[in-house]
């Protein structure tokens, strides 16, 4: 498997793989904040998603994929300061705000700031139209957030922090998007970047949150770890993709093709949980996914 992803790398084939694996990320990361702002506290949600991915994944980096070359152990080290960072960000987002309106605030400037990022750290350039498309999604994107905004009453006097706190998400999820995509370019292995990532990254939500966890009701242990099982095989798909995504192609159209998880956030809302779309949200919806069809097919 390995071996034949790296064969595609720069090539037409490559950029076709890497774009259905940037759209499955996309779905899947939609459900993923789902399951983390359910009805728990989203610090112990989180934690039982990263618990359940770094116990599964141990083995896996143990004992099957090739051990991590020695210049890796600082890219680990790195990635775990960012992604530890953007988790507190986080979850400190979903602690204070609406998730309707956070959620596409968050999405919605990460793909700015990660195309900016790897023009610097890959040097990556795009044409007049691929910005124009970004500037399109990035636009409906944060419209959406604006439209969705009109409907929250309970909290609204955490709005302006919880807003404050998903830009800086965002910017965490441009960090660490491009981090990762030098990361897994680094390694000849990119199953090994994947399995010691998991594994190293599930440890730290877990310690913080352990007296919570304490405090919980009995009966709120077995859903819990449930919901952090079913997140953990989500977040190796949805994060496995956009990572071999960003290996086989560039990084920044791999993120804002990632962002229409937007639009899946929205169409599982509407066909799971009843929530009316409406005709302003959908025009929004499909502008992001015009802005994200120009950026990619314009290249």
């Amino acid at each position: 498997m390995s071996d034949w992803l790296i064969s595609l790398e720069g090539t037409a084939a490559g950029k076709d793989v890497a774009l259905a694996l940037a759209l499955l990320a996309a779905f899947l990361h939609a459900l993923f904040g789902a399951l983390q702002k359910g009805r728990h506290d989203p610090w112990i949600s989180r934690a039982a998603i990263d618990a359940s991915y770094g116990l599964i994944a141990a083995p896996f980096a143990l004992f099957v994929v090739p051990w991590p070359e020695p210049h890796m152990w600082l890219i680990f080290l790195g990635a775990f300061v960012i992604h530890a960072i953007y988790k507190v960000l986080q979850a400190m987002t979903y602690t204070r705000g609406a998730y309707s309106v956070v959620y596409p605030v968050v999405r919605g400037t990460g793909p700015l700031f990660a195309v900016l990022a790897a023009g610097v750290v890959f040097g990556e350039t795009y044409n007049g139209w691929q910005w124009f498309g970004l500037g399109l999604l990035v636009a409906a994107i944060l419209g959406l957030a604006a439209w969705n905004l009109r409907k929250v009453t309970e909290g609204r006097d955490q709005m302006i922090p919880a807003l404050g706190f998903a830009v800086a998400t965002g910017a965490l999820v441009a960090a660490y998007t491009t981090y990762d995509a030098w990361g897994i370019r680094a390694t000849a292995d990119p199953f090994t970047f994947l399995a010691w990532f998991f594994m190293i990254d599930g440890i730290f939500i877990p310690l913080v949150t352990a007296r919570r966890w304490m405090r919980l009701p009995g009966g709120e242990i077995l859903p819990l770890l449930k919901r952090g099982v079913l997140g953990a095989f989500v977040a190796y798909f949805s994060f496995g993709s956009i990572m071999l995504a960003t290996r086989l192609d560039k990084v920044g159209e791999a993120a804002v093709l990632r962002e229409t998880s937007t639009v899946f956030a929205a169409l599982i809302a509407w066909l799971v949980l009843g929530d009316k779309v409406g005709p302003v949200r959908t025009a929004l919806m499909a502008l992001i996914a015009l802005g994200a069809v120009i950026m990619e097919f314009a290249g």
